[in-house]
């Protein structure tokens, strides 16, 4: 199988993650594309009509795209229990707000990216950091006990999407508001897949 990646994207490095921590890297060949929303690589759109990374080509069927599909795929192949069955509805929901403070992070760098500074949209930014600071602010006062215990999809989400925003977004300080999952962030970024994905490497 190859997975259609770029190191910097959040979504693809909750992906590689799961690779490695269901040791199933072997089986998958890492291929770096360069796309973009407005230059989709070839070789991604024949994968996923949307031109989005990460997408998994597979040998035996179509191939897989979005991530929370890819992660699941490999959870199922190797039988690794990343979505536990008996806190599943918890799990998806921490997964998906993970998700959704990375689309917003990565939403703020197109803006500043794709805009001159005259189009640039200030209210914009600020609503797309606001989704992300209230998402974080949820975490730290409702969803801590549920960042603990053995390794779920949820924990790599939000670990893959508070690495995004030190990557990207450094001068915001997400820590300030969330002390406790500063620590746990701390301590989960050095397990070795962590460690061997970060951005930037």
């Amino acid at each position: 199988m190859k997975l259609l990646m770029a190191p910097a994207s959040p979504f693809v490095r909750k992906v590689r993650v799961v690779l490695r921590e269901t040791g199933q890297l072997g089986a998958v060949t890492e291929v770096a594309v360069s796309t973009t929303p407005v230059a989709s690589d070839p070789a991604v759109v024949a994968a996923n009509p949307t031109g989005k990374i990460p997408a998994l080509l597979r040998d035996d069927g179509p191939a897989l795209f979005d991530s929370r599909v890819i992660t699941r795929f490999l959870d199922a192949r190797a039988g690794a229990r990343l979505y536990p069955e008996a806190r599943i509805w918890e799990v998806l929901t921490l997964e998906a707000l993970a998700d959704a403070m990375m689309d917003a992070a990565v939403v703020m760098v197109y803006e500043a990216r794709y805009h001159t500074p005259e189009g640039l949209s200030a209210d914009w930014i600020a609503g797309q950091w606001d989704k992300v600071a209230r998402s974080v602010a949820v975490i730290e006062d409702r969803w801590m006990a549920h960042l603990a215990g053995p390794l779920h999809i949820g924990q790599i989400g939000v670990a893959c999407a508070l690495g995004y925003l030190d990557f990207r977004h450094p001068d915001r300080d997400w820590r300030a508001q969330a002390p406790e999952l500063a620590v746990w962030f701390a301590a989960f970024s050095e397990r070795p897949s962590m460690v061997e994905t970060r951005p930037g490497l």
